[in-house]
């Protein structure tokens, strides 16, 4: 049986300064074996400790039982803060409740339906876009990348993505996510605020071109509420909703960093998860042959018959666990814990590695395997509620894991209904964690019609 290809991983001794370099150049294969079966694991340094956890009881400590006990780490934040500011992916605290109590509302299952025909029009405008490429070995990522952004574009602010100042975001995000590891050098010293972070000038540059251009697409709309004449798309219900408990709404500096993170957060996570499952069809050619024949079989622009796409929502399942975007979260102990009788001191970081939980040995059944039937079998329920967790879980789940979900299934279906992706000459794509869990020399494929 073949295997979907999974990153090298290192040995179980090196130093910190090895594991810096590793790190920095790939979280994944700076791991060592021992991880994919391991229910916790300590890595110390001279300035903090930390835990690595695949524990499915710790894990539901931290994100459902007691979640304002484990904040998310500054050492992850000071990495994004150039792009994210104080949006609601790096805040703790009242401010992040806040910031939840305006947004969540725009995300609810009603509100899906509304955004559910741009969705469509964006995976519509993919699949043309793959279709004027037949015949063509192409890099799937880039367009994956395309068709992503197209979709935040279309559902938060009512444009296309050929618009041009959508465009022009989309450009300098490109340029940023090339240029940004998921974790900076504040990741493993002790920096005081005062002392620079290490980002590179091109990461900063493209930083802030990203959010000059989010804010005046951010002022256009305000102006357009203020006027009366805004569309009712995401971005309006986000703008004019109120907290409930102070009857304020976000202002236009608040909103530019809630945008950041929907685009980063929608965009970048999407294109991922939706380049994998592309690659995953090619690899195994009967799993693409049941999408496109669902896929036929349905009205695509019919949101009430989502139901009828079950296969290509369990493919899409599938990759999420092999090939989670967000590959590792970490919180921090805000006081001393015991953590499997172990004794952790406050300020620990606690490290939850969705990498390595859906691939976890004790605990799935052929881990390492592609099998979207899994969802059915009596282990791969048990997983899915124990040890799954693409979009993270409890209070800090993210808010758009429903309309990702959608926009997945839609774009594999209007994608793969009339076409074909097929595996190149090329070597398999090896994973890496940059952003989110892409391939390190890009997934290449050869489209065909069907």
């Amino acid at each position: 049986m073949t295997l979907p290809p999974k990153p090298p991983s290192r040995a179980d001794r090196v130093t910190l300064w090895q594991y810096m370099r590793l790190f920095r150049r790939d979280i994944l294969s700076a791991q060592p074996a021992r991880l994919y079966r391991a229910w916790m694991a300590e890595f110390r340094t001279p300035f903090f400790r930390s835990y690595m956890v695949n524990d499915p009881d710790l894990i539901k400590t931290f994100l459902k039982d007691r979640p304002m006990d484990f904040p998310k780490s500054d050492r992850v934040g000071s990495g994004l803060q150039p792009l994210l500011g104080n949006s609601v992916f790096l805040t703790n605290g009242e401010t992040w409740q806040r910031q939840r109590r305006i947004i969540d509302p725009a995300f609810e299952g009603g509100r899906l339906r509304e955004t559910f025909p741009s969705i469509c029009a964006a995976s519509e405008a993919a699949a043309a876009r793959f279709a004027n490429q037949t015949g063509d070995e192409i890099e799937i990522e880039a367009e994956t990348s395309h068709a992503a952004a197209d979709v935040i574009f279309r559902t938060l602010f009512s444009m296309p993505i050929d618009t041009e100042i959508a465009r022009d975001v989309f450009e300098a995000f490109r340029t940023y996510q090339r240029s940004q590891p998921i974790l900076n050098l504040a990741a493993f010293l002790p920096l005081p605020d005062w002392m620079p972070r290490g980002y590179k000038k091109v990461t900063r540059q493209s930083a802030a071109r990203i959010r000059t251009l989010i804010h005046r697409i951010t002022d256009d709309r305000q102006a357009e509420i203020d006027a009366g004449t805004a569309p009712p798309d995401l971005a309006t219900k986000i703008m004019t909703t109120r907290d409930p408990q102070t009857g304020e709404t976000f202002d236009v500096d608040e909103m530019v960093d809630q945008v950041a993170i929907f685009f980063l957060a929608g965009h970048e996570t999407s294109a991922s998860a939706l380049a994998w499952a592309l690659y995953l069809l090619a690899l195994y050619p009967e799993w693409q042959d049941r999408v496109a024949e669902e896929a036929r079989a349905a009205d695509l622009s019919d949101f009430s018959q989502m139901s009828k796409l079950k296969i290509t929502r369990d493919v899409f399942r599938e990759t999420l666990r092999l090939y989670p975007p967000v590959p590792m979260m970490v919180r921090e102990t805000q006081g001393p814990e015991t953590f499997r009788n172990r004794s952790v001191r406050k300020g620990a970081q606690v490290v939850m590695s969705q990498w390595h939980l859906h691939r976890q040995n004790r605990l799935w059944d052929a881990p390492d395997a592609f099998q979207p039937e899994r969802w059915e079998t009596e282990n791969g329920k048990s997983c899915a509620r124990d040890a799954y967790m693409p979009f993270s879980a409890g209070p800090r789940v993210c808010p758009g894991a429903g309309f990702a979900m959608i926009e997945g299934v839609m774009m594999l279906a209007y994608i793969l209904r009339d076409l074909r992706v097929e595996l190149t000459d090329r070597p398999p794509p090896i994973p890496v964690a940059h952003l989110t869990v892409r391939a390190r020399d890009g997934i290449w494929l050869r489209i065909v019609r069907r």
